[in-house]
């Protein structure tokens, strides 16, 4: 059933994503506000597919935030990126730069408002970034980053990206942490998936302005909650 029910989520989610695709190439021209508006309308198809089609629901634990701050984000499947884009309400999601030069699409999102980073790119590139991310700020919108830097399965916690610490100490901004636990239901590079809960637990902020160490450690032990 389970392996019945993936088919059906991956023919009805992804052959709808195509022409969402297709159409936001028009749509991004009509300014940022139509290109965020389509984004989340795609999210919540993606959220309505997995619900239906796949029986995966989401309970939220704690409370997502509102305006301009940090929200680090464990990363185990897609599930979460999309479910985040509609909890935080137009987050600017901090992704690499790869994702962002892909031509027609990078530009979209280079529309919509994320922040690419070029983790191989020095000075340059970490000026870019910070450009951007303060200019989301300026937005009063949150920031979304996976500080490990990649989707992991359950029970891997890798150290922290050394990007995350960079852009804690420069935009002086109040982290939130979010423990996820998607990967028991959604494998990473696995076709099959599992109907259940996925739980986001949303900690408390943490302050801006801790020594790195200390910054690093707190949030690496808070996006991990839900692995122990």
């Amino acid at each position: 059933m389970a392996a019945f029910r993936s088919f059906l989520f991956a023919l009805i989610f992804y052959g709808g994503t195509v022409p969402a695709v297709l159409l936001s190439f028009p749509i991004s021209l009509l300014g940022t506000r139509a290109i965020r508006w389509w984004a989340h309308g795609w999210a919540r198809y993606h959220r309505l597919c997995a619900r239906l089609l796949l029986g995966v629901r989401t309970k939220v634990e704690g409370t997502p935030p509102r305006g301009a701050c940090l929200v680090a984000s464990k990363h185990q499947s897609m599930f979460e990126t999309l479910e985040l884009i509609l909890m935080l309400d137009e987050p600017a999601t901090v992704l690499k730069r790869e994702l962002a030069d892909i031509p027609l699409w990078g530009w979209v999102t280079r529309r919509y408002g994320v922040i690419p980073v070029d983790r191989k790119g020095g000075a340059a590139a970490l000026r870019r970034m910070m450009r951007a991310a303060e200019s989301a700020i300026a937005e009063g919108r949150p920031i979304a980053i996976f500080p490990e830097g990649t989707r992991v399965p359950p029970g891997a916690q890798p150290p922290l990206q050394p990007g995350f610490a960079g852009l804690y100490r420069a935009l002086k901004l109040p982290v939130v942490p979010v423990a996820v636990d998607s990967g028991r239901l959604w494998p990473r590079g696995r076709f099959v998936k599992r109907a259940g809960i996925v739980t986001m637990r949303f900690l408390a902020p943490i302050e801006p302005g801790l020594p790195r160490p200390e910054i690093e450690a707190r949030v690496h032990a808070a996006i991990n909650e839900l692995d122990r």
